[in-house]
């Protein structure tokens, strides 16, 4: 059954208990996906917190791929809602979005909703962490089915993306931080599967999203949270965040937020997009 009225949540992140607690209360969204091919809905339909709902990246969380764009661009607005629409997730209902790995890509649910001003919140540590009420299963298997509800088209706020011309004029002046949340090898070059052109936005600092999290798959402490970004800066100037195609950013951006540093800004393209222009510049190192 749909949940009556928003619940609120404790932050943009709740633990396995609290979901347990809540569960008939707020909707589930599995948000599965794997860059090496993988098929999230079958992982999904092998087991999956009772009651969620399969919540589709490339499907419902993006627009097709385009020139320029990237490989998962930001949805119209009359997308998304139609889209969560569709699943049965209403304007009023309270969302916490879940994969399994550590919140990489339910982050992205959370950020969209979040920036259109519905409550929603990231299942810490995931579907690791979830047990299940002491009452039931701890996962159950198939496809659920919410009756489908019609959403209110709301429209993105401008000050929670940027566009890609807003990035490189925020690199060549920094006063604002361009935050690359993709890992190590990527940011300096190594040639990858990936990255058409392999390197970086020149001027951007290196946050690696994993790093985000610890070793039990949580996200680390506020504190730990504040120092990581503080270090490159994030803390006294705006941020914008970049990955490879706008999905692993919403994980620093999330973080962003635990800190207490407030909101940072989405590059929706990411890399996908500036690698996709030959007069963009690469640096690499």
């Amino acid at each position: 059954m749909a949940p009556q009225h928003a619940v609120p949540v404790p932050g943009p992140v709740v633990d396995a208990s609290w979901l347990a607690e809540h569960l008939d209360d707020v909707v589930v969204a599995d948000v599965r996906w794997y860059l090496d091919g993988r098929s999230g809905h079958e992982a999904y339909e092998a087991g999956h917190i009772p009651g969620a709902v399969f919540v589709d990246l490339d499907v419902d969380l993006a627009a097709p791929p385009a020139p320029g764009e990237g490989r998962h661009p930001l949805p119209t607005p009359e997308h998304l809602a139609a889209r969560l629409g569709a699943l049965g997730i209403g304007d009023d209902d309270t969302v916490i979005a879940y994969d399994d790995a550590g919140g990489a890509i339910a982050a992205r649910l959370w950020y969209l909703l979040d920036a259109v001003g519905q409550k929603a919140a990231v299942l810490d540590g995931g579907l690791r962490a979830w047990t299940g009420p002491p009452t039931s299963g701890a996962l159950e298997t198939g496809t659920v089915h919410r009756p489908p509800v019609t959403r209110r088209v709301r429209p993105w706020p401008p000050e929670r993306f940027a566009s890609l011309d807003e990035v490189a004029r925020a690199a060549r002046r920094h006063d604002t931080v361009v935050i690359d949340a993709r890992d190590p090898d990527r940011y300096r070059g190594v040639p990858n599967p990936v990255d058409v052109r392999p390197g970086h936005i020149p001027g951007a600092v290196n946050v690696p999203f994993a790093g985000n999290l610890g070793p039990d798959g949580r996200f680390r402490p506020a504190e730990e949270l504040r120092r990581r970004f503080a270090a490159v800066g994030a803390d006294e100037r705006p941020a914008i965040v970049y990955c490879g195609s706008g999905v692993t950013a919403c994980h620093d951006l999330l973080a962003l937020r635990l800190a207490g540093i407030g909101d940072g800004r989405l590059f929706p393209g990411s890399w996908s997009a500036w690698e996709s222009d030959p007069d963009r510049p690469v640096a690499v190192g």
